[in-house]
């Protein structure tokens, strides 16, 4: 195991008491390790999201070209291009 390195969040005080609540009621160990495993299941879902669209791309056409990444960034920022490339 790596070492542990302190750092601070801010977190809303609702989620907070929430994440106390289920310290006090014994379903999770402390507030420091609900963080820790929370962090470790979003890695894992961004990892798997990120798997998920490489293959899809690989599946319909391979990576998007910049001229697409532009479409979308600008279909994003609310202009609408007049069509797709």
């Amino acid at each position: 195991m790596t070492k542990a390195q302190k750092v601070t969040v801010t977190l809303r005080a609702e989620q907070l008491a929430e994440i106390r609540d289920l310290v006090d009621r014994g379903q999770a160990p402390n507030v420091a390790e609900f963080v820790q495993h929370a962090i470790k299941l979003a890695l894992a879902e961004d990892a798997a999201w990120g798997s998920m669209i490489a293959q899809a791309l690989l599946e319909n056409g391979g990576p998007i070209t910049p001229e697409e990444r532009a479409w979308a960034q600008a279909v994003l920022n609310g202009v609408v291009p007049e069509q797709a490339p």
